[in-house]
């Protein structure tokens, strides 16, 4: 009976541990990470995720460090497995933020970027076109299989990544500046389109002020880019989508690579 007490003791430093670094993923991560999720729903998610994922590893045998129940050590190791879980969920929130790039650049030389409202899913004001693409890019993000794959580069990470190893800058940095600058490459790829028609229009609405003058140029301009630039989004809306695929699947990637791969020294 005591040592069944004493392996229960052992066992809850390392499994709040795991809770912390499951739980870090709610901070950022598509869907996890929006307000429209009531905190009770969130806090459960990550408590069940979490004993799950600690019955799992432990089953496997995977190694967990003696935690200690004093706050000054327990603080410090819960705080950097909320940040590993928190880092994964950032990078996996980067095909949606491309996908607002996109949207924002287009909204605005369409003229749409005066109707701005708030939008709860990502926590400020967008407009129509912005919030279009990012539930495109969260859409397909789903249907990939895209929270599976974080929840599984997050429990697979506990076998090449000890808990409460910290973070090290020589592996981090490089894949975050990378996707970082990967996501406003693809956010003006797919917004680059637009903008050349809405250049071309813009040179023609020029050319049409000067042939004739009587026009109203400000008037009719206005809504006839709006109107191109529908039809454009809506030509490219397949060819979008392929690039949000494409993206999201690499980023994916890139994550369980970086989840998966023993660090070189003593940090991540």
């Amino acid at each position: 009976m005591n040592g069944a007490i004493e392996s229960i003791q052992e066992s809850v430093g390392p499994a709040m541990l795991v809770i912390m670094r499951i739980g870090g993923l709610a901070i950022f991560a598509p869907v996890l990470s929006t307000s429209t999720v009531p905190m009770r729903v969130k806090v459960l998610l990550v408590f069940v995720m979490g004993l799950a994922a600690f019955a799992t590893l432990s089953a496997k045998g995977v190694a967990m460090p003696v935690v200690s129940m004093e706050p000054w050590s327990l603080v410090p190791l819960a705080a950097v497995e909320i940040g590993i879980g928190a880092f994964i969920g950032f990078l996996a929130t980067m095909p949606m933020l491309a996908m607002q790039t996109a949207g924002i650049v287009s909204g605005q030389q369409m003229g749409l970027g005066f109707a701005r409202f708030y939008n709860p899913a990502v926590g400020e004001e967008s407009d129509v076109v912005q919030q279009l693409l990012y539930f495109l890019a969260l859409s397909t993000f789903l249907l990939m299989g895209g929270l599976d794959a974080i929840f599984l580069s997050t429990l697979r990470s506990f076998e090449y990544v000890g808990a409460g190893v910290f973070l090290d800058g020589d592996r981090t940095l490089p894949i975050m500046l990378g996707l970082v600058l990967g996501a406003t490459e693809i956010g003006m790829r797919v917004a680059l389109p637009l903008l050349g028609v809405v250049f071309l229009e813009t040179v023609a609405m020029g050319f049409v002020s000067k042939t004739v003058p009587q026009l109203n140029v400000l008037s009719l301009g206005f809504p006839l880019r709006i109107m191109i630039g529908l039809v454009v989004m809506i030509a490219g809306l397949a060819v979008i989508d392929a690039v949000a695929a494409a993206w999201i699947g690499e980023v994916l990637d890139r994550i369980h690579i970086w989840a998966t791969t023993p660090p070189t020294g003593g940090g991540v």
